[in-house]
């Protein structure tokens, strides 16, 4: 069985976290001894199964170079008139309107049993590319692109969006009143192009993405399934907590406060403003915070606790270890898709604080291995915190939390589900 799974970037530096589920899928793959192939429009890894769009000589990266640069200001120019709406609601909307030929030649060349797609934005492949694909194709959703009119989250204007599930237009996210706006037009795409392919199973890396992709007029023909992304439980461990605080020159003496994402501090959705509100609320005293993924900001918030910023972490033995060091991880997201770093933080033993929104209620067993606050309620998320920092049986939470992830999102054990998926799929093709 030959897989070819298709996504933006192999690594978090510049795929975010749908870069993050599809490498590691892939490397469960291999592990479970299937011919899995990744390729990607940025490699930052130089693992041989890993495919990068690779240029023959100088001029034809200079031309590729070039084009990118006009295909991506020709794909935004239908964008020009809602870019301050798009700019004050902090939203990704992606067009998708130059066709990538070349990416499709490859695709097709390498002639997988099965093409298995993540993220696939940012011009790398268009809405009417996905149809000229040979092979049957599995999609997993990170985020909610695939059947919206164009927005990847529909509530990032403020408001949960449900046109998704009829024609979209007069969109909220991009300050129209036409009921065919683009957004409209977008929808209509996608139902045309998508209507082409003979086999496609979508899956929802949560259940509530699942249930959204069950809803919408794009894929309400389609087979829509539910599963999480792998986590190695064997690389996200717990260690020692004293000596990851070492290696932090964290305080020994304080009870510390985790909040990580890529540019946590400045993506509204992330839920750094409402944190700040929890953790002035915080009853719990002695405590220190911990950022990652973002470094210090120009103006940071006023807290009666110290902050640290850590930046950018690339590498996981440094999420390891820090995941370790820390008594609560807070993950105050207004939506999320799965919630990749509440289950990294949980197979390390750490218990996880975070909204009942999204995929986080499938990681998080509310006062067993975490706290789950009332969306967006900062006394909630401030209870929870306290509940978790002062519980007299912290050390249960902590032990539920690996036995969690263990039981339900390693590797042996979610790999084993997309492979039978897999075999579905070729049987009924």
């Amino acid at each position: 069985m030959k897989i070819l799974n298709i996504n933006i970037s192999d690594t978090a530096r510049s795929g975010g976290g749908s870069a993050v589920a599809a490498f590691r899928l892939h490397e469960a793959l291999l592990q479970n001894g299937i011919d899995s192939r990744m390729l990607v429009a940025y490699k930052n890894s130089d693992i041989n199964s890993i495919i990068i769009l690779l240029n023959k000589n100088i001029m034809e990266k200079l031309w590729n170079k070039l084009s990118k640069i006009i295909f991506i200001v020709l794909d935004n120019l239908s964008l020009v008139k809602y870019k301050k709406t798009i700019s004050k609601n902090f939203g990704l909307f992606s067009p998708q309107i130059i066709p990538n030929k070349k990416l499709v030649k490859i695709i097709n060349e390498i002639n997988p049993d099965i093409v298995h797609l993540h993220w696939i934005c940012f011009n790398f492949l268009s809405i009417e590319d996905i149809a000229k694909i040979n092979a049957p194709i599995v999609w997993s959703l990170h985020d909610m692109w695939a059947f919206t009119g164009g927005c990847h989250l529909v509530a990032e204007a403020g408001v949960m969006c449900d046109k998704y599930t009829k024609n979209c237009g007069c969109c909220d996210f991009l300050g129209s009143k036409k009921s065919k706006d683009l957004s409209f037009r977008i929808l209509q795409r996608k139902k045309k192009a998508f209507a082409k392919i003979k086999s496609m199973t979508i899956i929802g890396v949560s259940r509530w993405m699942a249930d959204c992709a069950k809803k919408s007029a794009v894929f309400s023909d389609k087979k829509v399934v539910c599963l999480p992304n792998p986590i190695n439980v064997n690389v996200f461990k717990p260690i020692d907590k004293f000596q990851s605080r070492m290696l932090w020159n964290l305080p020994k003496d304080k009870k510390l406060v985790l909040f990580g994402a890529v540019a946590v501090t400045s993506t509204p959705y992330k839920g750094f403003t409402e944190l700040i509100e929890a953790l002035n609320k915080i009853n719990t005293e002695n405590i220190e915070f911990i950022v990652f993924g973002s470094s210090r900001p120009k103006t940071p918030p006023n807290l009666p606790h110290k902050i640290r910023y850590l930046g950018h972490l690339s590498d996981d033995v440094s999420l390891v270890s820090l995941y370790s060091a820390c008594d609560v991880m807070v993950v105050p997201s207004k939506r999320e898709a799965f919630g990749q770093t509440a289950s990294e933080s949980l197979s390390c033993g750490t218990p996880v604080v975070a909204f009942r929104i999204g995929g986080l209620p499938d990681i998080i067993d509310h006062k067993i291995n975490g706290y789950l606050a009332q969306p967006f309620d900062t006394f909630d998320l401030a209870k929870g915190i306290d509940w978790v920092l002062n519980s007299k049986n912290y050390y249960k939470l902590s032990e539920n939390a690996r036995q969690k992830v263990v039981r339900e999102f390693d590797y042996g054990v979610v790999v084993k589900k997309y492979i039978e998926l897999y075999e579905e799929v070729l049987r009924t093709s």
